[in-house]
């Protein structure tokens, strides 16, 4: 066979693009395959087995359909375009999540989905109760806080508020990420999964959740109500109010539902109520909510029966699951713990190995400390035994100047007392020279006047034998010649001799006295030069007892 007739043999395809709430993939379909072959391709490519849950969903004129299984999907109304573009989402909702989602694919779907329309604000949520999610939903994302790796900041890229919550309450993404990161350290210990459950345990209590709402008219002309189809049944609202409905119709109550173009038709199953009858703008909107009545009667009719043999081998399988992965989540908690207190404990080893070495640096610091201490200590000791030897010298050399200061004291003492003997000597002598000064003093007046008597006795004498000699020989000048005369001569010359031996005895007697004054003078000096010299000795014997007394 050749390669060409295997190509013709090959069946026509088209390009399909699934979109999940977190990712795309890309399948080939046949022309002729019906959309539950897509679906089911779907879902085995993700590995779903819940898949009553779920549908694939398309947007055409601005209205959002699900794809029909039971045709092809290329004769039904779909968008014209390559790959075309399905959404596959959660199509009907459970009553209790934690009974009815046995997948843990099945929940991580729900938990998304749900979680997109609450921040899309599609389901309305309390801004308390939008936080607790949050904290929930992060640690499905990131495990249990870790303070030393989920610092500050760590959620500013992620989404987990709607825009309502942050409008409604001025507060700044760090006060937002407080308090959700104070819910978030407390679900320490919780699986992945755990967290996604109580997502949706907290998430299914909302009073939109689950809930589709179509606009309709109990007439033909006006459109003012609300009519929501979910789990528990149908509900009608007003307009402007999406949590309490005015009417609602339990699927246990409902008897049959009809369909016929635009109007809807409920019959309740007591036949005495009243047939509720409303009108949509669209047959595709009538068509629409008639598919989700089906469907959701029917799982509302399958939670009452006795599980199928596939639905108890799930719930098994699910059970052991949530055993196994109990028991695995324990162990990883064992672990965790035991990895945790290893981590504190190689910490605390880390540490106190830290504070050894710090110890053990300290004390070679404390050793080098000490040696070099104890070198300059040693120094220290040289020098002051240096300086003892050098004190003791000195202390040698003070003994012996003390003692020659002794001595000289003694001496100078001694030598003081004999000076001050001196002194007084000196003062007795002067007191003598004093006295004999004046002594000498009043002997030389005496003298002087003696001698002015002499010489006043003199001039007379001479004076009188002057007169004398006029009187006894008055010629004598006349006649020289005259022989008596020369007796008389004779006479004069012996008168002449006696005053000349008056005048030799006076001065001799001047010449002696101004003898005695000029050595009584010369004493004198002598004496003070004498007195200028104790008092030098004085002086300088005082300074020495000073100095002695500043070396004591």
């Amino acid at each position: 066979m050749s390669i060409r007739g295997l190509k013709k043999k090959q069946p026509k395809t088209f390009k399909v693009r699934i979109i999940t709430v977190d990712a795309e993939m890309e399948f080939s379909c046949e022309m002729k395959w019906k959309g539950k072959d897509l679906f089911d391709l779907v879902c085995r490519a993700l590995g779903l087995r819940e898949t009553w849950f779920f549908g694939l969903q398309y947007t055409i004129k601005g209205m959002c359909t699900w794809l029909k299984m039971d045709k092809k999907v290329l004769d039904q109304e779909i968008p014209k375009e390559d790959p075309i573009s399905f959404h596959f989402l959660a199509k009907f909702y459970p009553e209790k999540v934690e009974e009815e989602l046995l997948q843990e694919i099945t929940q991580h779907l729900f938990f998304l989905q749900v979680k997109k329309q609450i921040l899309d604000e599609e389901i309305y949520c309390s801004p308390e109760a939008t936080v607790l999610l949050a904290s929930y939903a992060v640690q499905a994302k990131y495990g249990d806080y870790d303070p030393n790796f989920h610092e500050p900041g760590f959620l500013a890229h992620d989404e987990l508020l709607p825009k309502r919550v942050l409008r409604q309450y001025q507060l700044t993404a760090e006060m937002w990420e407080e308090k959700i990161t104070a819910w978030y350290a407390e679900h320490r210990g919780i699986a992945r999964d755990e967290a996604e459950m109580n997502y949706l345990k907290i998430a299914q209590d909302l009073e939109m959740y689950g809930v589709n709402y179509f606009p309709i008219a109990q007439n033909k002309n006006h459109t003012d109500l609300l009519l929501g189809v979910d789990a528990k049944g149908i509900h009608i609202y007003s307009i402007n109010n999406r949590f309490s409905p005015n009417k609602s119709f339990e699927w246990s109550s409902i008897r049959n539902i009809s369909c016929s173009e635009k109007e809807l038709t409920i019959k309740p199953l007591d036949k005495k109520a009243e047939v509720f009858k409303f009108f949509s703008s669209q047959l595709k909107v009538n068509k629409l909510i008639f598919q989700l009545c089906i469907g959701n009667h029917d799982l509302f009719m399958r939670r009452r029966k006795v599980d199928s043999i596939e639905i108890q081998q799930m719930k098994a399988q699910a059970r052991e699951e949530k055993a196994r992965k109990k028991m695995e989540n324990q162990r990883l908690a064992r672990e965790k713990q035991l990895r945790e207190e290893a981590e504190r404990a190689k910490e605390e080893l880390e540490r106190r190995l830290f504070q050894l070495e710090d110890e053990a640096r300290q004390a070679n610091e404390a050793l080098l400390r000490s040696q070099e201490a104890a070198e300059l200590l040693a120094e220290k000791a040289q020098i002051a035994e240096e300086e003892a030897k050098l004190l003791a010298q000195n202390a040698a050399e003070a003994e012996q100047e003390r003692q020659r200061l002794e001595i000289t004291a003694l001496k100078s003492k001694e030598e003081k007392r004999l000076m001050e003997q001196k002194m007084r000597e000196a003062e007795l002598i002067a007191v003598k020279l004093v006295k004999e000064s004046d002594r000498r003093a009043k002997e030389a007046e005496h003298l002087k006047q003696d001698l002015h008597e002499a010489r006043e006795a003199e001039r007379k004498a001479k004076q009188k034998l002057l007169d004398i000699t006029r009187l006894n020989y008055p010629h004598m000048a006349k006649y020289p010649q005259y022989s008596p005369g020369d007796s008389r001569d004779a006479n004069f010359d012996k008168g002449s001799t006696k005053l000349d031996l008056k005048d030799i005895d006076l001065k001799r007697l001047s010449f002696e006295i101004e003898r005695e004054r000029l050595d009584y003078l010369e004493k004198s000096r002598k004496f003070e030069d004498q007195l200028k010299e104790l008092k030098s000795e004085i002086h300088a014997l005082k300074l020495e007892e000073k100095q002695a007394g500043l070396y004591s």
